[in-house]
């Protein structure tokens, strides 16, 4: 694989962009289409590979699908069937929320993945399956699962600490089992847990009862999940990329459609740029970020929005002032060990980039691309485009696998020429 040549801003990067929709929203708006039965729909899903394997899972568990660009419609159908095997690619979304939903399939269900997928861990969302009622064959991808139509259901506690995934995938199905489902967390905090509030509320407005009103507690009763049309936000995580070319050239980015009181992790991009240094302004055309003459170090805890750990990084190994980045021990479980990689990819460009137990310290220094030794992205989405947002300002810098942004981002490289351009 030949590696792409980050493009190199020859001044501040100023433009308006358009990203796709979100991720982490297309995938549970398209697993709850599922479970309604039909016929459904969802808007605005992005033609990524995470959506792709999404749509995939449920054709095998025997859901009528079909994809028109970015519309996705599914047939009505009268419940999941088994005997198919389903895809998990890299996807915490497929891995971590198909396997509750495939013990209502009536018969088994393979699961597999990409071979990092193989390492990621799975042992807490199939023990809790197994202490509901599920009868699973393995720990690890790849799995069976043996679908008998239903779930008893009931209480399951669980140690989600090493991903909220574990919690929004029990729950997303729960509705379904027999007894519903509660969830008690019992374990150090939850990471990221705007992505659970974004669960319960998108469950909420699929007319399913959820109650969340105790700590570490969450309980979905029985019932049905509304068949209706989604329509999906922009993603503002990959946003966040676009508006980090802004902060590190001194630009001015405007992220087209962004939207108001979003329930997305990634909204909190706008308080760690105003941090760096930035102005943030919000407006009819969308949020426009601009970058200031010299960025500032932050001390920010992420533990939240670990997802946007690679790009802020990038960002603070080209600032003026040292960077810490707290709450994040759980990014050593993600498509790569995020931690790990990104202080390994900055000292390589001379950068000064160590880990701590829970994050990164980045201090200034004198950045400088080996054309020998491109950055590398580890197949993960977030560490190819950290790697684009450091090429804007060091020369020669190189990413080995830009094509893994396809995980998230359609034609990226093309995205990210035509707004530096």
């Amino acid at each position: 694989m030949t590696p792409w040549p980050a493009p190199l801003a020859d001044g501040p990067v100023r433009g308006r962009v358009s990203v796709p929709g979100s991720k982490s929203m297309t995938n549970r708006a398209l697993l709850l289409a599922g479970l309604s039965g039909g016929p459904a729909a969802v808007d605005g899903a992005p033609p990524t590979r995470d959506t792709a394997l999404m749509v995939a899972a449920l054709a095998a568990l025997g859901v009528p699908v079909t994809v028109d660009g970015e519309h996705v419609a599914i047939g009505a159908h009268g419940g999941f069937q088994g005997g198919g095997a389903v895809d998990c690619g890299l996807a915490g979304t497929v891995m971590r929320f198909v396997p509750p939903a495939a013990v209502l399939a009536d018969g088994p269900v393979t699961f597999d993945g990409d071979p990092r997928a193989r390492e990621r861990p799975m042992h807490t969302v199939l023990g809790a399956l197994r202490a509901l009622g599920a009868r699973v064959d393995g720990d690890l991808l790849p799995f069976t699962l043996h679908g008998t139509g239903g779930l008893p259901g009931g209480e399951v506690v669980i140690d989600a600490s090493a991903s909220s995934q574990f919690v929004s995938g029990l729950l997303l199905s729960g509705a379904g089992y027999d007894k519903g489902v509660t969830v008690v967390h019992d374990g150090d905090p939850l990471p990221s847990l705007p992505h659970i509030d974004m669960t319960v509320a998108m469950l909420r407005t699929g007319g399913v009862t959820v109650h969340d009103d105790g700590p570490n507690t969450w309980r979905v009763e029985p019932g049905p999940v509304a068949a209706r049309t989604w329509t999906v936000e922009p993603d503002l995580s990959n946003a966040a990329v676009f508006l980090a070319a802004a902060a590190v050239t001194g630009g001015r980015v405007t992220v087209a459609g962004w939207p108001a009181g979003s329930t997305q992790p990634g909204v909190a991009v706008l308080d760690v740029l105003e941090r760096f240094g930035c102005a943030i302004e919000p407006g009819p055309d969308g949020m426009t970020v601009t970058g200031p003459g010299t960025l500032v170090g932050v001390d920010v805890d992420l533990h939240e929005v670990g997802e946007l750990a690679p790009t802020v990084a990038a960002v603070a190994a080209l600032a003026g002032t040292p960077s810490r980045l707290r709450g994040i021990a759980h990014l050593r479980g993600h498509e790569t060990d995020r931690l790990a990689a990104l202080a390994t990819e900055l000292t390589a460009l001379g950068g000064d980039a160590s880990e701590t137990a829970d994050g990164l310290v980045i201090r200034p220094a004198s950045l400088r691309a080996d054309r020998q030794r491109p950055w590398r992205a580890y197949a993960d989405h977030r560490m190819a485009t950290a790697g684009a947002v450091v090429g804007l300002v060091v020369p020669d810098v190189a990413v080995d696998d830009v094509a893994c942004t396809a995980k998230t981002i359609p034609d990226f490289p093309a995205r990210w020429r035509e707004l530096v351009a």
